[in-house]
């Protein structure tokens, strides 16, 4: 169902509101995707509208039109009260409507607004790019005339440089497992493409989510230096896996494009059987002294950047504090964090939770953290240093079998573009 027209001007410079409607930043622009002409029987896609760049806190930032929950003369509600504060960088195939289309000359006359639309359907909404309002300027002394016509109807407004990066564009809002599901029915070919076309971190995401036989045959066709910038972005684990679906000369190539910090920990995971904790496991989880406090802990805890398994739960060692570690002491959970004052120390708070060692089995790994309701479970070696920790999205993942990330399908409401 579609709803009332919506102007881009008049939405520039509105306040960007959190979940209760308090003012927290502006909206500065708005940043679109190209449609795509109906082809192999499915329907034409409109131009769309995928997010509002907005100053907060000093920053411009990027808001997911996902996350708004109404937009009116008010402002832009949001759903939630999170804000993603990474400075905004727009991707190949996005306009921004203020600084890219309005003023824009189209032959004789002159995009002077773009009108939006909202359609809902059952499981979801979105705003469409409907109409453009076009102005043209006669000589001196006439006034202006102003005529509005279907987006359609100007043609080259919205394209982007190659079908591939407007495909990308439209997938910016979607999870990347829903992506991966959308790459996977693509003929391998267009896979490539749309690799070529997504942004390294972008790629990364996409690619943990797809099987490891699926993952290389992408990353086998990337150059060393776009390699280098994937394998920034994934977990150790995620790459130590894909590695181990190569040849030993696949293997050497893949590791040659990494640093030497990483390629040592990558060979690490790497020397462990498939199928023990040492092969689930991932190195990269939070790690703090027996002399840090609860409030810095909570700054880790904090950071975006972990996953929620992770970011459950201190582990508490002595120096050095990488793995491998000094000698583990035990773990704090966050719940436990929570109740404290700041200044406690940990070594006050610690926590005994079974350790596994490397060639504990996957069936043991799933029965501890079943048995102690655990979302990680720290491996460590023969001297008792902590090497990494098993998650339970990784026992998951082992317990249901190589391919059952073929079988997944887009949530309702989702449709590949």
């Amino acid at each position: 169902m579609a709803g009332d027209l919506i102007y881009a001007f008049r939405i520039i410079r509105l306040p960007l509101l959190d979940a209760a409607g308090s003012p927290i930043g502006r909206i500065e622009d708005l940043v679109a995707v190209p449609g795509r002409p109906a082809r192999h029987g499915d329907p034409a896609i409109a131009p769309r509208l995928v997010g509002f760049v907005a100053s907060s806190q000093r920053r411009r930032i990027f808001v997911n039109a996902n996350r708004v929950a109404e937009l009116n003369s008010d402002g832009a509600r949001l759903k939630s009260w999170d804000v993603d504060l990474n400075p905004f960088k727009p991707r190949p195939g996005e306009v921004l409507i203020g600084e890219e289309l309005i003023d824009r000359r189209i032959g004789d006359e002159t995009v002077s607004d773009i009108g939006l639309r909202r359609v809902n359907d059952a499981a979801s909404g979105w705003w469409d790019i409907d109409q453009v309002r076009l102005a043209k300027r006669p000589s001196i002394g006439r006034r202006s005339t102003y005529r509005l016509v279907d987006a359609a109807e100007v043609p080259g407004l919205f394209d982007a440089p190659t079908a591939m990066e407007a495909e990308a564009a439209r997938l910016r809002d979607l999870h990347p497992a829903e992506v991966a599901a959308i790459v996977r029915a693509m003929p391998d070919a267009q896979r490539r493409a749309l690799a070529d076309a997504l942004d390294d971190q972008r790629l990364a995401d996409v690619l943990e989510e797809l099987t490891e036989e699926e993952q290389v045959r992408i990353v086998e066709q990337l150059d060393v230096e776009r390699l280098e910038g994937i394998f920034d972005e994934m977990e150790f684990d995620d790459v130590a896996d894909l590695l181990g679906q190569m040849t030993n000369a696949e293997q050497e190539r893949m590791l040659d494009a990494m640093d030497d910090d990483d390629e040592e920990v990558v060979r690490r995971l790497l020397s462990y059987e498939a199928g023990t904790a040492g092969g689930l496991m991932t190195p990269e989880v939070i790690i703090l002294g027996p002399s840090a406090t609860v409030a810095e802990a909570l700054a880790q805890v904090r950071d975006p950047d972990w996953v929620v398994s992770i970011a459950t739960q201190i582990f508490v060692v002595q120096a050095p504090f990488k793995t491998p570690t000094g000698r583990y002491l035990g773990v704090v959970h966050m719940q436990r964090l929570l109740r404290e004052p700041p200044a406690m120390e940990l070594r006050q708070l610690l926590n005994e939770v079974p350790v596994m060692s490397p060639d504990t089995t996957d069936r043991e790994v799933a029965v501890v953290l079943a048995s102690y309701d655990l979302l990680a479970a720290p491996v460590c070696d023969q001297a008792g240093r902590l090497l990494g920790a098993v998650t339970v999205d990784d026992v998951i993942d082992r317990m249901l079998g190589t391919d059952w990330r073929k079988r997944q399908r887009l949530r309702p409401g989702v449709k590949a573009s």
